[in-house]
């Protein structure tokens, strides 16, 4: 099912460009350093385990893009066309020109960061890999990658999956992905935040695309969000 009306991207869109805006101006740090160094005293070795591993279902590049891959392939063969294959193409084409830049470009250190002015946006003491932490790459791939799977499973299953079933694989891993990310440390609570709403965007403009398979008699996953 194709998504309805544009106001949700806008106002999805909107609200990430406010964030960070509302970050670069210095507002919210307070928040995430406070939730952050909550998070940091209040973290037993047992879960931090447990949580360790969860966190792998936002591992684009690890996990998430193997699985859609093969997923991609066998659903090609299944319909002898290359369509699926360009599904996977365009999640890891829009992905790689989105996420990656706006990382680079506003310049956020982690919260272990052992530099001056570790929550700032923009930060002069931080660079490279130690400034990469806005928005978190790893809440947008989740929300992106599983709503890619979600559409590939459709195309193998011989009947459609069930919709609590669709709900649950493009909801569950995200928000899972959501809450260790912050937990663990790696990131912002506000860069978890961006990453969400950053993932929306970018699913729902891949929902759009007509890829020519709805006419196939394969079920196509919900609108995300």
């Amino acid at each position: 099912m194709r998504v309805r009306a544009w106001w949700v991207d806008l106002v999805l869109l909107a609200a990430f460009a406010l964030l960070t805006v509302a970050l670069a101006r210095g507002h919210l740090l307070a928040l995430d350093v406070g939730v952050a160094d909550w998070l940091a005293e209040h973290r037993p070795r047992p879960l931090y385990w447990t949580l360790r591993v969860l966190n792998y279902l936002g591992q684009g590049g690890q996990v998430l893009m193997p699985v859609a891959v093969v997923l991609a392939l066998l659903a090609a063969r299944r319909l002898r066309s290359v369509r699926p294959l360009l599904v996977f193409a365009g999640a890891f084409l829009l992905t790689y020109a989105t996420i990656g830049p706006l990382k680079i470009w506003l310049d956020r250190a982690a919260p272990a960061f052992k530099g001056p002015n570790r929550e700032i946006l923009f930060n002069p003491d931080a660079s490279g890999t130690s400034a990469m932490s806005y928005p978190s790459g790893h809440v947008a791939n989740a929300v992106v990658w599983y709503f890619v799977i979600a559409l590939l499973l459709g195309l193998l299953l011989s009947e459609p999956l069930p919709a609590r079933a669709r709900l649950a694989l493009r909801v569950a891993p995200p928000t899972i992905v959501f809450i260790t990310t912050t937990y663990l440390g790696f990131h912002w609570i506000t860069d978890s935040v961006a990453g969400l709403l950053l993932g929306l965007v970018l699913a729902r403009v891949l929902a759009r695309v007509p890829w020519g398979l709805e006419a196939r008699s394969t079920p196509r996953p919900a609108s995300p969000a």
